[in-house]
């Protein structure tokens, strides 16, 4: 393989990756969403969370690109058993975020006690990093972005693999910065348009869970009517 060759397939790997998962990811929808999960904490403390989230996304999205659907064939889980159950585990976060009562300061600064270095770990892989921001849909995306990367060839796979991993990169590093951000992007709404937008940010992620839980269930039913020999 040219050198040409091996830009080219890079490059596209680059932009197939990138252009797949970033739009599913959607770092800014995510903001609103981290700072109502994250009440009364510290500037200090939600930047450790950002920087933990943004390291959680990578290893997930490489681990699901790399060696997802092995995972899954391993112990026999299907894409649409991963969308239904990651489907209802997005549905559950944003009811609790939608129904949440709006803080007043004095809870606010209860809160901002409780963030101690142990509830930090806890706290950024669920429910930050998932099901809210790479949830169901984001790695059943990653795994198809890996099975499509996939070729015969051992060599032509390790390079669109490797392209497909700066892709990760910027990905995770443009969730940092929303997230570690956040407060700065929504200051400007004040505390009313701030309320309103996560409310709405939560509603839509309820829809977002019910579609994928939509999907899913669409996919199996289909499935089901196929092996019974009807074909609708």
């Amino acid at each position: 393989m040219s050198l040409n060759d091996f830009i080219a397939n890079f490059g596209r790997s680059f932009l197939f990756a990138l252009a797949t998962l970033l739009p599913i990811l959607n770092p800014p929808a995510a903001a609103p969403l981290f700072l109502s999960l994250t009440e009364g904490a510290s500037a200090d403390a939600r930047t450790q969370l950002a920087k933990r989230v943004s390291v959680n996304i990578l290893i997930m999205l490489f681990v699901a690109i790399v060696a997802g659907n092995i995972v899954l064939d391993f112990f026999g889980i299907s894409l649409p058993i991963v969308r239904v159950g990651g489907g209802l585990l997005v549905i559950a976060s944003a009811w609790k975020l939608v129904g949440a009562s709006t803080p007043d300061a004095e809870h606010a600064q209860n809160m901002a006690g409780a963030y101690t270095p142990e509830r930090i770990r806890s706290t950024a892989f669920y429910p930050l990093t998932f099901p809210l921001i790479c949830g169901p849909g984001t790695l059943s995306a990653a795994i198809t972005v890996g099975a499509t990367l996939h070729e015969h060839g051992t060599y032509d796979s390790l390079i669109k693999l490797a392209g497909s991993l700066p892709a990760i990169a910027l990905a995770a590093f443009s969730t940092y910065l929303c997230l570690r951000f956040a407060a700065q992007f929504l200051h400007r709404l004040g505390a009313n348009g701030t309320a309103v937008l996560m409310r709405l940010s939560a509603f839509i992620l309820l829809c977002l869970g019910v579609q994928i839980v939509w999907d899913g269930a669409q996919a199996l039913l289909l499935g089901l009517l196929h092996q019974a020999g009807i074909h609708p």
